[in-house]
């Protein structure tokens, strides 16, 4: 029986191992780039003082002692293969998504972002729950580390692409990608508060969604020149469910004018291009004006337009006189 399920053991690994190595293979260079260091972090994951230096600290991050560099390095360590093998999994379907849209420079930059915003949001929020609870072991026992913030991210960015995409049809409705961030929230706080996971997941899961969405809302750059994305379907509101909506943008409006009044972020501005506009025209609506009242005005404003043309049609033809020649007789 032993022998049997050390055959077992011997045959799954080797067809994680192909499965892995074939999905590595249709990757792009970036991807495998991570990859590989991600396969050498797990590989000093072994060694405790490793771990430690890679990590980060919070209570290290912070001066005096500034270890800055595990703020790019953190990542890249897992202690657990099962971890491993899903940041692998997510980094490739992240690179076969993302890459194409965006180029393999703006997801490195993304990936670059999100994981540095969530190394020093959670090292704040730690240094925070500190100052709170005075328990030192918060900043110096803490290790952070991995890719749960980034897995985060990459889900966020998916939601943005394909916001309505159904992932799941259930009785009470159908599951689509723009309910997964938070859904993922949820479960990495219920596997915090049964044991399951230490509070480093919830934590990295909720700064890696956050960081994330500000980057994607605000300041990713594009190619035709503009910056963020101010879709309605793209506003943090539209990441619970409807019914909870409406209250949470009132919140979340009153912060974003607050920082656009300090300068932390850019007034919404709408923009519209005219060359993939109908034929028929657009029409643009503002606020407070109801929208019947302004058809009204437009039929009278074409009216008014279509009997000034008509009078001075006929006002041209009275004024316009037209010399007759004289009949000259030949008698």
């Amino acid at each position: 029986m032993a022998s049997y399920n050390k055959i077992l053991n011997q045959n799954f690994l080797l067809y994680v191992r192909q499965q892995l190595l074939e999905f590595l293979r249709n990757t792009s260079t970036s991807v495998k780039i991570i990859s590989a260091i991600i396969l050498f972090g797990y590989f000093l994951s072994f060694f405790e003082e490793a771990v430690e230096i890679i990590s980060v600290t919070p209570g290290y991050l912070l001066p005096p002692v500034f270890w800055l560099w595990t703020a790019f390095t953190f990542c890249f360590i897992e202690l657990h293969l099962l971890q491993v093998i899903l940041d692998l999994i997510i980094v490739g379907l992240g690179g076969k998504l993302i890459e194409p849209l965006w180029g393999s420079m703006e997801m490195m930059t993304f990936f670059a972002i999100v994981n540095i915003g969530v190394a020093i949001s959670s090292t704040l929020f730690y240094f925070f729950l500190y100052m709170c609870t005075f328990n030192t072991d918060l900043l110096f026992f803490v290790r952070i580390h991995g890719l749960t913030g980034y897995i985060s991210g990459v889900l966020v960015a998916v939601k943005q692409i394909m916001p309505d995409h159904v992932i799941l049809n259930t009785g009470l409705g159908k599951m689509t990608n723009r309910n997964i961030p938070l859904l993922v929230i949820l479960i990495a706080s219920i596997l915090w508060l049964i044991g399951l996971v230490d509070s480093i997941r919830p934590t990295m899961t909720l700064f890696g969604t956050l960081v994330s969405w500000i980057y994607l809302r605000f300041y990713q750059y594009h190619t035709n020149g503009t910056r963020g994305d101010m879709a309605d379907n793209f506003n943090f509101a539209n990441f619970f469910p409807t019914i909870i909506q409406p209250p949470i943008a009132v919140v979340c409006n009153t912060i974003h004018e607050f920082l656009v009044r300090i300068g932390l972020c850019r007034k919404m501005v709408r923009k519209f291009d005219m060359s993939v506009a109908p034929s028929s025209g657009i029409t643009i609506t503002l606020p407070g004006i109801d929208p019947n009242d302004a058809e009204r005005r437009r039929q009278l404003a074409l009216k008014a337009l279509n009997e000034r043309t008509k009078n001075q049609a006929s006002q041209l033809k009275q004024d316009v006189v037209i010399p007759i020649p004289p009949v000259s007789s030949n008698v």
